[in-house]
């Protein structure tokens, strides 16, 4: 299985495309929102400035990216490809085949994170203590987990020309319900309440309380296990249906 990681991650880091929208383009969308914001005025219902809140937004986006999108289309052509059915006839179970994918997935997520970091800090001035910097990693990454068990299911839920479409729509449809490119406290009321059982939304929901020195929401950290858990279990039942259709 740490072959086929290392494979995995050498595929990823060749890919350019896959790297600019996974890891810069979260930064300069980032600097496009909060790029003539002050540091001072503070987001209603938040208490955090536009660019505190939007650094950890664009860093959960940029992990969203990195795990979803490759994911899911990568598994697709390699299904279509014959790649999976190869892989299949080796020793390697089907449960490596899904933690390579997703473990790969994680690594590549990591500089997506730590360069929203860098350029929040170095262009707006986002000073947060050394704590804060590493439990933001650390849950942003470990958050990630989530969604590239979500990729993993897409991946084998949709195939051919179909896969793309239902994974574009999932990703702009958890990023914008998320609250991932602008506030929830937006949101009309009634949304605002759907938001909130979002993943995308409590997986922000944990870096800004990071950020503002609190401990995380009880209702989030349940939202984020039961849909690791649903996406998990979901994308070992459509691996075991895709094995007995070969």
């Amino acid at each position: 299985m740490n072959g086929l990681i290392t494979l995995e991650l050498v595929r990823a880091l060749r890919n350019r495309k896959f790297l600019f929208f996974s890891v810069i383009y979260p930064s300069l969308l980032f600097l496009l929102i909060a790029g003539s914001a002050d540091g001072t005025t503070r987001i209603d219902g938040t208490g955090l400035t536009l660019p505190t809140y939007m650094m950890v937004s664009m860093a959960s986006f940029g992990a969203l990216t990195a795990v979803l999108m490759g994911n899911s289309e990568r598994i697709s052509k390699e299904r279509a490809g014959g790649w999976v059915r190869q892989l299949r006839l080796t020793p390697l179970p089907g449960r490596g085949y899904v933690l390579a994918k997703t473990a790969s997935a994680a690594v590549v997520s990591l500089p997506s994170i730590v360069v929203v970091f860098a350029v929040a800090a170095a262009v707006k001035g986002v000073r947060l203590d050394a704590w804060q910097w590493l439990a933001l990693t650390g849950a942003i990454w470990a958050g990630s987990l989530v969604f590239a068990a979500l990729g993993v299911a897409l991946g084998y839920l949709a195939t051919g020309d179909a896969v793309r479409p239902v994974t574009m729509i999932t990703y702009f449809g958890l990023s914008i319900l998320g609250g991932l490119w602008m506030p929830t406290t937006t949101f009309p009321g009634w949304l605002q309440e759907v938001a909130r059982w979002v993943p995308t939304h409590a997986y922000a929901a944990l870096g800004q309380a990071i950020e503002q020195s609190q401990a995380p929401r009880v209702q989030d950290i349940a939202v984020l296990v039961v849909s690791f858990v649903l996406f998990t279990g979901g994308a070992a039942w459509l691996y075991r249906k895709d094995t007995l259709k070969a």
